[in-house]
């Protein structure tokens, strides 16, 4: 699947299941890792599990399978590795702390708002 599909699958899935303050930061060239990193809230840890649920749910449909999903347990902070995009879903206040925005800001590439967030 193409990036641009990637992303609008990613992103179509956070908005279906209301994930809050999505960000999509363009990483290439900075990271060799993946190509971009998409960040968004949850309300709840359960509704941050939800959201990364979705996601995997949404990708797998399309035989994307991720290469992993991390901190489900907790759901304060899920991470679904797509392989060129590695989605964040996580609590506000745990954003707040670990900033990845501001840490990838060089690279920042869309903002898709949705919500109030905090």
């Amino acid at each position: 699947m193409q990036l641009e599909a990637l992303q609008k699958l990613v992103v179509d899935a956070l908005e279906e299941i209301k994930a809050q303050d999505i960000k999509i930061m363009d990483v290439r060239g900075v990271a060799s890792f993946t190509d971009l990193m998409v960040v968004a809230s949850g309300t709840s840890t359960r509704h941050v599990k939800a959201i990364a649920d979705k996601v995997v749910e949404k990708a797998s449909q399309t035989g994307n399978k991720p290469l992993g999903v991390e901190g489900e347990r907790e759901a304060e902070w899920v991470l679904v590795d797509l392989n060129d995009i590695i989605v964040h879903v996580m609590l506000p206040q745990t954003r707040d702390f670990y900033n990845l925005e501001k840490l990838w800001s060089l690279r920042e590439r869309t903002n898709v708002s949705h919500g109030a967030s905090g």
